[in-house]
């Protein structure tokens, strides 16, 4: 296959895919668990320092996020959602997609299917630090203070209701967005949950609290 067709079939798929959530819901939950072709997969290159990833992320635009950093977790160049797509989420490795709505709430939200980038979420623990890195150079750091995991009832759906797995409690999408994606300034990384061949079964999400000082 030449090298037009190949770019071309990679453009189709993620299309494809993403056609899904143009009209999401007002409180909408992204779906971050479909899989795409392996063409839209990019080797991520090895963890840097974080002074070296700043270096190479940044771009002198203040107020846009460019990065995200976790020390021998994870270094990830992050993307905005296009204008109008909530529901957008990149597929390809090394990046993660900042969440539009949860912006519009002062919250730093960042998306990323399981398949790709989210994967490294899930070695988050307790207590670790994940930098934010802005385009200017600026890093705000934050703490992990909370991780919780949730069943979507219809997987497939930005607005399924969802099971918290550790209360059992029954929350809606609305619900489940305003828990993790309102309230004081924080950090949220969320990514999807498969359990068997249900790649999108449930959500995981990553809290972490700004460092002070």
């Amino acid at each position: 296959m030449g090298l037009f067709s190949k770019i071309n079939r990679f453009f189709l798929t993620v299309t494809t895919v993403f056609t899904l959530f143009v009209a999401s819901p007002a409180f909408a939950i992204p779906v971050t668990g479909v899989a795409v072709s392996d063409d839209a997969k990019t080797s991520i290159t090895n963890l840097m320092s974080l002074e070296d990833f700043t270096e190479a992320v940044k771009d002198g635009n203040a107020k846009k996020i460019k990065g995200l950093y976790a020390e021998e977790v994870f270094s990830l160049r992050v993307i905005q959602q296009p204008a109008g797509k909530p529901g957008f989420v990149s597929p390809v490795e090394g990046v993660a997609t900042q969440f539009s709505m949860a912006a519009n709430n002062n919250i730093t939200g960042m998306l990323a299917h399981n398949f790709s980038s989210g994967r490294f979420f899930f070695d988050l623990a307790l207590d670790d630090k994940i930098d934010v890195v802005y385009g200017d150079g600026t890093i705000k750091s934050y703490k992990v203070t909370n991780i919780k995991r949730f069943q979507a009832l219809s997987p497939k759906s930005a607005s399924s209701d969802f099971i918290d797995l550790d209360t059992k409690e029954k929350l809606s999408a609305a619900g489940l967005f305003s828990r993790m994606y309102t309230g004081n300034h924080h950090l949220t990384l969320q990514t999807c949950i498969q359990e068997g061949t249900q790649d999108s079964w449930g959500r995981l999400f990553v809290i972490a609290e700004p460092v002070q000082g």
